[in-house]
């Protein structure tokens, strides 16, 4: 059976990008273009095994989002996907329940190397 993946990003040209490349590689892939839409979408039950989502977004942020899935999914992987590189936005994701940190641009096999860690099996 193949890991579903939740792709969280404001631009449609990335997760464009990236859900192509996690197809490709096997994924079953989910999107949405908010934190909010993304919120509501698991709030209505919906259990991936792994989310990536961007940090800067409108609505409600990344680290809004990763807050508020923390307490409707404690174990899911959670990757922050950004431009943002500072050590203190990235401590701030941690606290707040992210398993790991990319920084965009990311590359295809690099991004699959860090999901292979982060979800067992994938």
């Amino acid at each position: 059976m193949s890991k579903k993946i939740f792709l969280v990003d404001d631009s449609a040209t990335m997760l464009m990008s990236l859900s192509k490349t996690l197809k490709i590689s096997g994924f079953e892939v989910e999107t949405a273009s908010d934190g909010s839409a993304a919120l509501e979408r698991l709030q209505s039950g919906f259990k991936p095994d792994l989310i990536i989502t961007d940090i800067n977004m409108p609505k409600l942020d990344g680290l809004g989002l990763i807050r508020e899935t923390r307490r409707l999914l404690r174990f899911t992987p959670i990757l922050a996907l950004t431009t943002e590189s500072q050590q203190h936005k990235r401590d701030e994701a941690k606290r707040n329940g992210a398993t790991g940190w990319l920084v965009k641009p990311v590359g295809g096999n690099d991004l699959l190397q860090v999901i292979r860690q982060v979800l067992p099996g994938a």
